[in-house]
C-alpha cells in the first residue's frame, strides 16, 4: 500500500498498443525524479526535514516538487514560467508551496533567463535554501531505475527502442543508461530523442515553429543533465504534427496524453516501421487535461498520420518543418553548457 499519493501518481502504466508498440504512461512523470531526488538529499544529509527546496519550472516539475515536499515534510518555493496555469497555481497554494510567477513574455528564452536570474537573487537572500537544479543535477536520474527494471521485466530489453521527449534529459537518459546496464548481451537498447524546433539542446535554435514551442521537451538554454552521447536518433517535430499525433493516439488507442506524447507517438510509429523486429516504447509524460483547449479542441484540424513522414537529414542546417529525423549516433555535445546556467553542486 502506498504511503502517499505521490507514490501512486508517479507509478506508470505499461500499455501494449500493438505487437511492437508500447506506451509507458504516467499521470505526472516528474514526480518520479522529484521523489527520489528529495529522498536522496535527506538520506545523505544534504537537507533536513523542514528545509526549503527551490527551483524553476514551466509547470509539471513544480507540481512534482510540491508533492515530494509534502511527502517528506519540506518547504517548497517555485519560480514559475508564464505557462503555469490557474489549476496548477491553486494546487500549489493548497499544497503549501509558494510560487513566484514571471510576468507574461512571448520569448521563452527570455522567460527562462529571467527565472534563472531570480533563482540567484533568492539564493543571495536565502543561502539556506537548497536549489534542486532539475536541469543540471543528475540526482534526477535516480527515480527511473525502478521503472527501467519494470520495462526490462515486461519487454526483455532485447531489441528495444525507447522514444521520448528530451527535455531536461533525465527521463530518457536515465532509462537508456539503466536498461543498457543489464547483464552483457541482454540489453540491445536504442534511444530516440524528440525535440521541438527552436530548441538549443541539439542545435535547432535556427528553425522556429510559427505555432508554438512544445513546452517541456526542448530548451532555449543548455541543460547539464542532457547526456548527448546516449542518443542514437533525433526527431524534430512541429506543433501541428504533434497535434495530429496526440489526436490519433486518443482516437485510435484511447490514450489521453499531452502534446509531447503526441510527438513521441509519431516518432515511435515511424521507428517501428523502420526497424522490423524491434519493440518500440514511447513515453507519455502526462495526461491531456492541460491541452484540451489548445490541442484537443482543434481535433478537426489534425491531418491523417499517413500523410506525415520525416525528412531525413544528415546535418542540422537541413532541418525543416514539420518533421525532421537525423541519426545522432551517440555523439557527444559540441561544447559544455555555459557556467552561468550550470551551477556547481
Amino acid at each position: 500500500m502506498d504511503q502517499h499519493i505521490a507514490e501512486s501518481v508517479g507509478r506508470p502504466d505499461l500499455i501494449r498498443l500493438d505487437d511492437r508498440l508500447v506506451c509507458l504512461r504516467f499521470e505526472t512523470m516528474k514526480v518520479v525524479s522529484a521523489l527520489a531526488a528529495v529522498r536522496h538529499l535527506l538520506d545523505t544529509g544534504a537537507v533536513r526535514r523542514g528545509d526549503t527546496l527551490l527551483d524553476s519550472s514551466s509547470g509539471i516539475y513544480a507540481y512534482a516538487l510540491a508533492l515530494a515536499c509534502h511527502r517528506y515534510g519540506m518547504r517548497c518555493h517555485i519560480v514559475g514560467s508564464t505557462t503555469v496555469d490557474h489549476t496548477l497555481r491553486t494546487q500549489l497554494a493548497v499544497l503549501g508551496a509558494t510560487l513566484e510567477q514571471m510576468e507574461p513574455c512571448s520569448d521563452l528564452k527570455l522567460d527562462q533567463k529571467r527565472r534563472v536570474e531570480r533563482i540567484h537573487e533568492i539564493l543571495a537572500e536565502h543561502p539556506e535554501y537548497h536549489w534542486m537544479r532539475q536541469y543540471h543535477d543528475d540526482i534526477h536520474y535516480l527515480g527511473y531505475r525502478a521503472i527501467a527494471d519494470r520495462i526490462r521485466e515486461a519487454t526483455g530489453a532485447a531489441g528495444l527502442t525507447v522514444v521520448g521527449g528530451v527535455g531536461s534529459g533525465a527521463s530518457t537518459g536515465a532509462l537508456a543508461r539503466y536498461l543498457r546496464a543489464a547483464p552483457s548481451g541482454s540489453a540491445d537498447v536504442r534511444l530516440v530523442g524528440v525535440q521541438p524546433y527552436g530548441s538549443v539542446t541539439f542545435g535547432a535554435e535556427h528553425v522556429s515553429d510559427p505555432e508554438i514551442i512544445i513546452a517541456g521537451i526542448g530548451s532555449s538554454i543548455p541543460f547539464g543533465n542532457v547526456s548527448h552521447e546516449l542518443y542514437d536518433t533525433l526527431h524534430w517535430i512541429s506543433f501541428d504534427a504533434a497535434l495530429a499525433g496526440s489526436v490519433d493516439l486518443l482516437r485510435r488507442h484511447a490514450v489521453f496524453a499531452g502534446l509531447s506524447t503526441g510527438a513521441g507517438y509519431l516518432a515511435a510509429r515511424h521507428e517501428r516501421e523502420r526497424t522490423p523486429g524491434r519493440t518500440v516504447l514511447f513515453i507519455a509524460a502526462d495526461t491531456g487535461h492541460r491541452y484540451v483547449d489548445t490541442v484537443y479542441a482543434r481535433h478537426r484540424e489534425a491531418v491523417p498520420l499517413a500523410t506525415l513522414a520525416p525528412r531525413d537529414v544528415t546535418d542540422r542546417s537541413e532541418l525543416a518543418l514539420p518533421w525532421s529525423r537525423m541519426d545522432w549516433n551517440r555523439a557527444r555535445a559540441e561544447a559544455p553548457a555555459p557556467d552561468s546556467y550550470v551551477p556547481a553542486r
